[in-house]
């Protein structure tokens, strides 16, 4: 099968290698962002999916086309399924997530920390007596440090954000009230596909006229939680998780086989990258209501790029 796992163009300036996504600073302020194959997970790139770089970037292509209303976004064009030019930004150093239930397993989770018995988290109190995966009363805002530097995201509230002075407060209200509505979106158009979108993230950055503008990806697969809503009425009443698009197919093979963070980490099975590959189509077709169309011109993925990226060599 077909799959980017390098998107090297030396034709292009100013590279910089993400874990998943290449990047590629244009004289004209510009951004070349090309969203590869690769799976990284653990701090290390695990395996490469196919057509994974092409399903988020033309998910998050559905989402910032049907958003565009509700706040300006870092998209000037698409030429070719895999690549987005966008504006240059500076990112804000604070990631927005945005919660709808009391759901999630990473540290800075709602349901970790009410676990744990915390009731007062990001600034604000949880009621007690809520179950896992409960509706919440209404979305809420649980913003963390943005870590550059390859450290560890710390939870944050509205107050020590200002205090910080990580956003002045004009900077905090625009990001946090285009969250809110951008989530209230989603969730609404989430719901007519037959889905509840549960959780998301969103990053934002100032451009040259100090703008705030959406940055990076929104609601794709990576980047939010959806559960499959006819499963979450009977799920909840077990105390169980709703269905979802399950992509952690990897993940969990490789924690039952070694201990990723130490360990040298298996080769993954072909068939187990398959099955993540359709996974992630499955998800597409869900979110956006489209059929998915993989690009199949060009010798390989990235000979279609560089063919669709002509236009912007030096």
């Amino acid at each position: 099968m077909r799959v980017l796992t390098d998107a090297f163009i030396p034709e292009l300036p100013n590279r910089y290698n993400g874990k998943v996504r290449e990047n590629y600073d244009l004289p004209d302020g510009s951004r070349i962002i090309i969203a590869t194959d690769r799976l990284s997970a653990f701090d290390v790139i695990l395996t490469s999916i196919p057509l994974k770089g092409q399903v988020l970037t033309q998910t998050a292509r559905y989402w910032f086309e049907e958003t565009a209303d509700i706040c300006p976004n870092h998209v000037l064009a698409y030429p070719d399924p895999n690549v987005v030019i966008g504006t240059r930004l500076d990112i804000l150093p604070v990631e927005i997530v945005v919660r709808g239930y009391l759901a999630g397993t990473t540290s800075t989770s709602i349901l970790t920390k009410y676990r744990n018995g915390e009731r007062d988290m990001y600034g604000m109190r949880l009621p007690d007596g809520l179950r896992d995966n409960e509706k919440l009363p209404e979305p809420i805002i649980t913003p963390t440090s943005k870590a550059f530097d390859g450290g560890h995201d710390e939870p944050l509230s509205a107050a020590q954000i200002l205090e910080q002075g990580l956003l002045t407060k004009e900077q905090w209200d625009a990001v946090s009230g285009y969250a809110l509505a951008l989530f209230a979106r989603g969730q609404a158009l989430a719901a007519e596909r037959g889905l509840i979108l549960v959780d998301t993230k969103y990053e934002f950055g100032t451009d040259k006229d100090g703008r705030i503008v959406l940055a990076d990806e929104i609601h794709t697969p990576d980047s939010s939680r959806y559960w499959l809503a006819e499963s979450y009425a009977g799920s909840f009443e077990k105390g169980e998780r709703p269905r979802s698009f399950d992509k952690d197919f990897v993940r969990a093979w490789v924690t039952a086989r070694c201990d990723p963070y130490k360990d040298p980490i298996p080769e993954i099975p072909a068939e187990l990258v398959e099955q993540t590959s359709a996974v992630y189509i499955q998800a597409f077709e869900a979110i956006t209501g489209q059929s998915f169309a993989p690009d199949l011109s060009g010798a390989t993925v990235l000979d279609r790029i560089r063919e669709n990226l002509k236009p912007y060599f030096s």
